[in-house]
Order: structure tokens, then sequence, then C-alpha cells
């Protein structure tokens, strides 16, 4: 994680190890594991992990750490099991219950959440699972852990994990009535206002090779496939994994029945991504793994868009109007043009030169 955005949960997470109140097994567990400063004091020697979102996925592989399918861990296999719940209810619910079922007889799980996402209900939950907990409060963040003689409610516990499983959410908006969803991922039980703009304004002359960066499950995707029938081939860029699987189940068909090459890659897009592209439509994000604003990821999309598009390729982009993209697209494009703003989005037509 870059030096300027600090990780009070990660921080938090693990002070009960710093200061003795907890002991640091040979084996260990770590969900949604992320790269620190705190996690490198703690060392790394029989850490395995879980990580969806591929820029950190990425770093904790540089380090040599382990990386585990977090939908099929091994059963009562760790002796400690530390996790960061996210912020979504159902996913959060899921991934205590994976943790409760990975953490070996007598072992700990240790989880940790801002103050300001939910610490309170996860460390209900938590309790609910597997009895009395132990909690203390750092960093603006609470810690709460198992303790050894832990009992875990087995039909609670099996619930849960699968409360984020994927589902089927009708939807009128979607080619076919219907996407194939989980909760946790972006937009997870509708269609985002400002892709749901875009792809009102997307041209049906669109052609070649496109790719949708960013793509989440698959809604701009398939409003391509829908609305452009000279479209060949179509990449799908996305940092979430989970929401990538969904985009491949959600566009296989579709796709396999217009006759064009889908391509998905799990892949962060702001380390650049592979060219020549005829179009490429976008709505970036601007937040990573936590609450703050980062336009940094949305003006390195940009930049990513300008070097892959081939000379008079086209990007179609879709962000809030406050955002200050316009530096990136003129540095990057020989036109740009605002083509409509509505409910607080602008809708960008850029060409490259």
């Amino acid at each position: 994680m870059p030096s300027a955005y600090r990780d009070p949960a990660l921080d938090a997470l693990l002070h009960p190890f710093a200061s003795g109140q907890l002991h640091w097994p040979e084996r260990c567990l770590f969900l949604r594991a992320r790269e620190g400063a705190a996690l490198h004091a703690r060392g790394l020697r029989g850490l395995a992990a879980t990580q969806p979102f591929r820029p950190e996925a990425a770093r904790l592989q540089r380090l040599g750490i382990e990386l585990l399918d977090e939908d099929a861990l091994p059963a009562a296999a760790f002796p400690l099991v530390l996790v960061l719940p996210p912020r979504q209810r159902e996913e959060a619910r899921a991934l205590l219950a994976r943790a409760c079922a990975a953490v070996a007889p007598g072992g700990c799980v240790v989880a940790a959440v801002a103050n300001d996402e939910g610490a309170k209900s996860r460390e209900a939950e938590l309790k609910q699972l597997a009895g009395a907990v132990s909690t203390l409060s750092k960093h603006h963040c609470r810690v709460f852990w198992t303790t050894g003689d832990a009992m875990v409610d087995p039909a609670l516990q099996a619930q849960w994990a699968q409360a984020d499983a994927p589902r089927t959410q009708p939807c009128a908006e979607v080619p076919g009535g219907g996407f194939l969803t989980r909760p946790g991922v972006f937009a997870w039980d509708r269609v985002d206002a400002a892709s749901a703009l875009l792809a009102a304004a997307l041209p049906a002359d669109l052609r070649g090779r496109v790719a949708d960066l960013g793509a989440g499950w698959g809604y701009l995707s398939l409003q391509v496939l829908a609305r452009c029938p000279q479209v060949t081939a179509l990449e799908l860029f996305e940092a979430d994994a989970r929401a990538l699987a969904l985009a491949e189940a959600n566009l296989a068909a579709p796709a396999q029945a217009r006759g064009v090459a889908l391509r998905l890659h799990w892949h962060d897009v702001a380390a650049g991504v592979a060219g020549p592209l005829d179009a490429i439509v976008c709505n970036p994000p601007f937040h990573a793994l936590g609450r703050g604003e980062r336009p940094d990821i949305g003006r390195a999309f940009i930049a990513a868009a300008a070097q892959a598009l081939r000379p008079g390729g086209v990007l179609w982009l879709v962000a809030n109007r406050h955002l200050p993209y316009e530096e990136a697209l003129g540095a990057g494009f020989g036109q740009v043009d605002t083509v409509a703003q509505q409910g607080g989005f602008k809708i960008v037509r850029a060409v490259k030169a």
C-alpha cells in the first residue's frame, strides 16, 4: 500500500501481538490480507492469505506469501486466522464464518474493523458465531478475537458461509432481464446510475476491439454487446476477482451468440493495459479498499486508456462531475468533449490524436 495511505485497521489487527496479549504461531491464515509496516514487523514466514483485489494480491505475491482460494479453504487447519472484514454485511458475515471454519481446535480468530466501517456490528457477529470475544480499541478501530474455549455455532456458521453466495438479480435494464451477482461487489444489487447514463450515451458505431476498464459484473460490456453490432472483440479488465467471475458468467452466452471474442483479465488497470484498442468504455473507481476518495486512480485509468488506444481510438468515460480528470484527459487525448451532464455525473468522449 502506498505510504501516503495509512491502514489503521491493519495496525489495530496486529496490535495484540505487538503488545504480547496474543501469541503468533508458526502458521497463520490472513483473510483479505493487506501489506503494511505492521505486517512486516510481525514477519511473513508461515503466512497464507486470501485477497481478491488484484493490486493488493500482487503486493502479497511479491512478498512470497501463498494466496489461497477464499471459497475453498482447508477446514480446521490454522492455529490463527486473521480477518479484515469488508463493510458489506453479507460479505463480512461469510468471511467471519469461513474464518471460524478454517481455524484449528483451540485456535484463535482475530478481526479488526474501523469504527466508522461497522466495527461494533462485526464484533457482535463474531460473538454470535463463537461465543464470548475479547476486544480492545486502537487507532479508531476495534480489534476482537475468540477465546481458546470458543464453541462455534455450526448451524449459524453454515448459514453465514453462504451469505455472499452468487445469485441472480432480476433487472429490466439488463439484456435478458437479470444478471448473476453476489454481495460485496460494486453495485451488486442494482445497475449503477453512472454506468446506466454512460450506456445510454454509447453510439451504435463502436467497432473492432473494445475494452471495458473496471468492468465489475459486466453491465457496460453487456450494453456494448447489445448496442454495437460492429464490435468483434471485447476485453474486460477488473481488479476484483469476485466481480470478474460474475462478468464471465454474465457475458459468456451473449458474446458467443454474437460471435464476439471475449477475454477477461484479473488486472490492475492503473498498471497499464495492452493495446491496440479501437474503443474503451470506462466507469473508473475513485476508491480503493478504504472510503477516502482516490482521484489518482481515475487519472491512472485515463492514462492507461490513452496508452492502449490506437490513433483515432475513442474513450467513453463517466465520472462524478467534481472529480479533477480534465488535466489527465488533455494530456492523453487530442479531442475531449463533455457530451452530457446529469445527476452529478459527466459523460466524456475523448479521441486519441
